[in-house]
C-alpha cells in the first residue's frame, strides 16, 4: 500500500519535478479549497447562500472571473514591474468584473437581481486576488488559466453547498428555475410537506454562520479521525 502511494505522488509531477497540469487543477477544488481550508472569501458564503441558486450562479461566475484573471494575469506577467504590480492586478480584475456584470445584467436579470452588488465585490475577493499574486504572476498560462478553473470549482462548489443546506432545512424546498435562466421550474421535496419542519433561521443571516461553522467542524473531525487512524 505505502509503495502504491509513492507510485502515485511521483506520478503527479513531471520530470522537473514541478505538478503536473492535472494536479494544478485538483488542487484549487479540495487540497486548497478557498472556504473550506484556506477560510477565505466569506463575504459571499455569508451573504449570497440563502438559496442554492443564488449561491449556483454566483459560483459560476467566480469561475469565470478566475479563468480570466489568472489567464490575463499570467499573460502580462513579464511585462509588469512588481512596483505596479498590485495596481495592474486590481485594474484587470475590476475590468473584467465589470464586463461580466453587464453580461449578466443583461442576459440574466433574475440572477442580477438576486446578488445585487455581490457581483462587483467579485473584484475584492481575496480568494480572486490572491490566485493572481500567488500563482497566476509566476506560472505559465495553461497553469495559471487550469489552477483558476479548479480554485473556482472549488470555491462554487462551496458556496452550492452551504446554499443547499440552507435552502432546504430552512425551507423544506429546494426551488430551480427562479433566479438562473435555465427555463424550467421545479420544486424539490416540496410535496413531502417537509416545509413545515424547516428551520427558517438558516435562511437568514445567522443561518450561514451556522451552517459553514458545522461544515467546518465536521471537515476538521474527518481529518483529526484520520490522523488518529495512521
Amino acid at each position: 500500500m505505502t509503495e502504491a502511494k509513492k507510485v502515485v505522488k511521483k506520478a503527479a509531477v513531471d520530470n522537473s519535478g514541478e505538478p503536473t497540469l492535472w494536479e494544478t487543477f485538483t488542487k484549487g477544488i479540495w487540497k486548497e479549497n478557498g472556504i473550506f481550508v484556506m477560510v477565505l472569501g466569506l463575504c459571499p458564503a455569508l451573504a449570497v447562500t440563502s438559496t442554492f441558486e443564488g449561491a449556483f450562479g454566483m459560483g459560476i461566475l467566480v469561475v469565470l472571473v478566475l479563468s480570466m484573471t489568472n489567464t490575463s494575469v499570467s499573460l502580462i506577467r513579464k511585462l509588469v514591474p512588481d512596483t505596479v504590480r498590485i495596481p495592474v492586478y486590481v485594474i484587470i480584475i475590476a475590468t473584467e468584473v465589470t464586463i461580466l456584470k453587464m453580461l449578466v445584467d443583461a442576459f440574466a436579470p433574475a440572477l442580477a437581481n438576486e446578488l445585487g452588488v455581490f457581483i462587483a465585490l467579485i473584484t475584492v475577493n481575496c480568494v480572486v486576488f490572491g490566485r493572481a499574486e500567488s500563482f497566476a504572476s509566476k506560472n505559465s498560462v495553461p497553469k495559471a488559466l487550469l489552477d483558476g478553473i479548479g480554485v473556482g470549482l472549488g470555491f462554487g462548489l462551496s458556496l452550492s453547498m452551504i446554499g443547499f443546506f440552507r435552502e432546504f432545512l430552512g425551507t423544506g424546498t429546494i426551488i430551480l428555475g427562479r433566479t438562473l435562466p435555465l427555463g424550467f421550474e421545479y420544486t424539490l421535496f416540496e410535496s413531502l410537506g417537509l416545509s413545515k419542519y424547516a428551520f427558517t433561521i438558516l435562511v437568514k443571516s445567522p443561518g450561514a454562520f451556522l451552517v459553514i461553522g458545522i461544515i467546518l467542524a465536521v471537515i476538521t473531525a474527518s481529518k483529526q479521525a484520520k490522523g488518529v487512524k495512521k
